[in-house]
Parts: C-alpha cells; structure tokens; sequence
C-alpha cells in the first residue's frame, strides 16, 4: 500500500461519498474510484459499502481507516522530523505555464500532489517562458513550466514534455503539398509563419527560427502577444486559414479545428517542442517534490548537458 492509497482512502471514508472525497483531494471522481478498486484488490477485500446516495466502511474498512489515521500522522511526524519542517498545513503551490502544454501533464501532476498534499492548492498562471523565469527569479512563482532551462547553478530542473511539432495548413494547401510522411519544411517556403517573439523564449525562438531559415523559409520579427508566449489560438486560426500562413503545432493540438484548416506532420520531425519543470535548488516543499515527480519524463542525458535545452 502506497501513502496516497491511504490518504485517498481515508478521504472517501470520513467523507461518506467519492464525490466529496474527490473536492477534498481535487481529483476526478474517476480517478479516485480506481484508486480504491486498487487497493481492494490488493488487500483482497471490500473496504467500502456502495450506496445510491454514498458509501459506508465495511468491518475491514473500519479497521484500515484506524490504522491508516495513525500511519498518516506518523508519516507525517516523521517527515517533519526529518526535514526540520513543520508538519503540513494549508499551502499555496505557484505554478507558471507556457499558452499551449499537453493536455495531461497538468492533471497528472495536481492528481499526484492532491493525493498526498491535500492542503495544498495549486494557483495555476499562464506567461511566456521569459516571464515565468523572470517571476521564478524575483521570488513570485515556485515553480515554472518553460520552452527553456536557465543554467544557473541556483535551479533544477526536470524534462516535462517533448512534443514532435507538425503544421497547421489550410486544408486546400495540405492536400496539395502533404505525402505519405507528412510535409517538408522547404514546402512552406512560400507561406508566412505565425509565431512567437523572440522576447517570449530566446533559446527556443532562435532554435526555431535557425531550422525554418535552413530550410528556405523567410522568418520577420513577431510582435509581442501580452507576455503569454504565442498567438491565441483563434488568431492562430484564422491567419492560417488565408492559405498564406502556417502555425506549428503538436500532434493531437486540444483546440478544435475549423473545416479549413488541417493538421500535419513535419517529414522528418525536424522541431521537437520540449517543456521543462523548473524551481529554485534551494526549494525544501515535499509538495513540490511531488508535483514534479510526477512531470518528470526521465530522459537521458549527456555528460554536461545537465538536460539543458539544446536550442
């Protein structure tokens, strides 16, 4: 049994229903029915009575919440302890995140965070990747999800996603230039690129630009789009569905598409988008620890690098 399966646990059993267990620890509903159909299986035993309007402890049940309370709070004790911290209370994490993020990264990580840190509430804010850093720096964010990594001594970091980038095209112009593999890249050569400024993230601006250069695409300075990091995904759109523009985007793009406009691969995969989790070295927050465990893709790295952004 996982500390998380008894605080999910506990929840739903002082609680009387998924529901509100599942507001106390801001998961999905679904997502904590699992939690316990697991630990059931586990143990071999029903811990918990269905009911049309809520749930009641089992005789087993009963006996798992007693045990599970007291493991909860010597656990926590003894991290405390251990740590120099006191023991957990309610807390703010500050997280900074770029305009467009994988539509799973998020909930997986305040899923993992909740279950073990129920106290404490994520304030999610949405700005470049320049402007996270800048926040993270000046002691107003504590942890930031940019396009890339400082290399200063004084953060860590972890690889959160890496994203292979396709194009958005008008769907007359995709039919035309799309082959089996995708589009190349010296196909766009002809079309305007909808992108981002320089000022938002340097790094990965430069990186972007030097590949669309190389490949016969002619790249003009974007204006600034309100310190967010990009165009919003209408204008994006829009300008795309002129037939004289094209967007970057990752396969499966959350947005809905309109009728005139198409999605993708790049031939050769020549752009990967990469997010990374970053946060002050000196941070000690085990809720914090648990978020970006959960971000963590594990990637391997060379002597070095140190994961740093290669753009």
């Amino acid at each position: 049994m996982e500390i998380r399966e008894l605080r999910a646990f506990t929840a739903v059993a002082e609680e009387g229903s998924f529901s509100a267990a599942a507001r106390r620890l801001h998961l999905s509903q679904s997502a904590l029915s699992q939690t316990i159909r697991s630990l059931e299986r586990q143990l071999g035993v029903r811990l918990l009575e269905r009911h049309p309007v809520g749930v009641t402890a089992t005789d087993a049940g009963s006996i798992l919440l007693r045990e599970a309370r007291a493991l909860l709070a010597q656990h926590d004790r003894a991290l405390a302890a251990v740590t120099g911290q006191v023991e957990p209370g309610p807390a703010t994490l500050r997280v900074g995140v770029p305009l467009e993020l994988p539509g799973n990264l998020l909930p997986r990580a305040l899923a993992e965070m909740s279950a073990t840190f129920p106290q404490t509430r994520a304030e999610i804010s949405h700005a470049s990747s320049a402007a996270q850093l800048a926040a993270l720096e000046a002691g107003h964010l504590d942890l930031a999800l940019a396009r890339e990594c400082p290399g200063s001594p004084g953060y860590d970091a972890v690889l959160a996603a890496e994203e292979p980038l396709g194009v958005l095209l008008e769907a007359d112009v995709a039919a035309e230039r799309a082959g089996p593999g995708g589009v190349w890249l010296h196909q766009l050569a002809n079309l305007e690129w909808a992108g981002f400024s320089r000022a938002e993230a340097p790094a990965w601006h430069d990186q972007v630009t030097a590949t669309l250069r190389s490949h016969g695409i002619s790249v003009r300075d974007q204006p600034e789009h309100g310190g967010q990091g990009g165009l919003i995904a209408e204008v994006k759109l829009a300008a795309v569905g002129t037939g004289t523009v094209f967007a970057l985007a990752p396969p499966g793009w959350t947005t809905t598409l309109p009728d005139n406009v198409t999605w993708c691969p790049l031939a050769g995969t020549p752009l990967v988008r990469r997010t990374w989790a970053i946060w002050p070295a000196a941070a000690r927050r085990r809720d914090l620890a648990a978020f970006v465990a959960a971000l963590d893709i594990t990637m391997p790295r060379s002597p070095g690098n140190d994961g740093k952004v290669d753009g």
